[in-house]
Parts: C-alpha cells; sequence; structure tokens
C-alpha cells in the first residue's frame, strides 16, 4: 500500500501534490496540511493531529482523528497512522520548510520511521529525500546536483560511484564533514555504505517524481 502525507511545512506546489496524490492509495492530511490541501483543490481521505493549525474541520466530519498528545507532532501522528494501515511506501510533502526547528524535527522524524517502511521519502519544491539503504542505486541524468548527509553522527565506509566527487570507503560525520553539493557524472549513480544512516537528497524533476524506483 502505498500512502501519501501532506503535513503543514512550505506549500509544495500543486502539480506535485497531485503527482503524490495519484501514485498513492491513501491521502492523509496532517493538521493544517489539510488547509493547504483544500485551498489547491485537493481532498484528503484522512486528516490527523492535534487541530491546532487545522481551520476547515466542518468540511472533514466523520474524517479527522484527533490526537492530543504532546508528546508526538503531527508528522508522527500520521506516520503512525500509516503503520496502522499497514502502508509499505509512504511519499511526505511539506515537511520542511517554514521554520527550521520544524525541518529538524521532521527529519528526526524521517530517521524514526525510516526502519517502519519499505521506503518513506520527502519531497518539496526543490528536493528529493531519502535515507538510502546501505546499497543504493539510481539513474540520474549527468551534472545532476547531489548531496549526501550523515543522519547518526557518523557514517562510516561510504563508497559512490558515478559522482564527480567520490568517496573510497570514506567517513561523513557531523560537524566534520559531510558530502554537500556534489553532482553525477554519467546516467548511474552507487552508493554504498558500512553503518550509519545517510540522507540522500537530489533536485527534483517531474521525471524523479515519477520514477518509482525511488519509493520501491
Amino acid at each position: 500500500m502505498r500512502l501519501f502525507v501532506l503535513a503543514d511545512g512550505e506549500e509544495p506546489p500543486a502539480d506535485l501534490i497531485r503527482s503524490l496524490h495519484e501514485q498513492c492509495d491513501s491521502f492523509v492530511a496532517a493538521d493544517g496540511g489539510a488547509d493547504t490541501a483544500l485551498r489547491l483543490g485537493f481532498v484528503p481521505d484522512v486528516v490527523i493531529g492535534d487541530m491546532d493549525s487545522f481551520q476547515s474541520r466542518a468540511a472533514f466530519a466523520g474524517k479527522t482523528i484527533v490526537d492530543s498528545s504532546q508528546e508526538t507532532n503531527d508528522l508522527e501522528k500520521a506516520l503512525h497512522y500509516a503503520v496502522l494501515q499497514q502502508a509499505d511506501h509512504v511519499s511526505v510533502a511539506g515537511a520542511t520548510g517554514k521554520r527550521l526547528d520544524h525541518t529538524l524535527k521532521n527529519l528526526s522524524v524521517l530517521q524514526q520511521f525510516n526502519s517502519r517502511f519499505r521506503s518513506i521519502a520527502f519531497y518539496d519544491a526543490r528536493l528529493f529525500m531519502r535515507i538510502i539503504p546501505d546499497d543504493f542505486s539510481i539513474s540520474l541524468p549527468p551534472g545532476h546536483p547531489v548531496s549526501l548527509f550523515p543522519m547518526t553522527g557518523q557514517v562510516q565506509g561510504i563508497t559512490t560511484e558515478g559522482l564527480r566527487f567520490s568517496l573510497k570507503n570514506e567517513t561523513l560525520e557531523n560537524g566534520r564533514r559531510d558530502g554537500s553539493s556534489n553532482e553525477t557524472t554519467h546516467g548511474r549513480v552507487r552508493i554504498r555504505y558500512r553503518s550509519g544512516s545517510l540522507l540522500f537528497m537530489t533536485a527534483l524533476t517531474k521525471e524523479l517524481i515519477r520514477y518509482t524506483n525511488l519509493t520501491d
């Protein structure tokens, strides 16, 4: 089951929401993400959150799940629902932007839920983001921007193929060395690593939204 979550961060382009919605079996809005959906002409199947931001609750009678817990944010609540629905692929838009603290929290949530699904990915107007498995391949055009970021302090044993600045059994570490602002050299990129958790980020294109290998 593929599930799409729209969070209440920076408003994604309507075309992105439409594409992700069409590719998924269920559409869940996290609190104020439902207002964004309605404003752009989309109707979520379910709205989940503590409802401190959602302004259109009357339009969703019977479709809201109120969770007032302050121990989890609205994206966590939506992803807990996705687990209960036995989703295996989850696409999330609107999880970045607006406030840096919220963006960092949601990246932490991405790390928290990464092992609960076969894949979970973040999309915004500019980027595709995913914590990649320890042997990951993708086809991208030459000169396409790619960044790697260590999510767990240190990521060790990284070897890359198809990137301009290659790594050969090397380490990335928060506060010391990251892998930002790289780019592809040819059509196939392969990234392997031995330990840790590695965030892969690349510039979003229409082709990438439709490229199902990103979420398979």
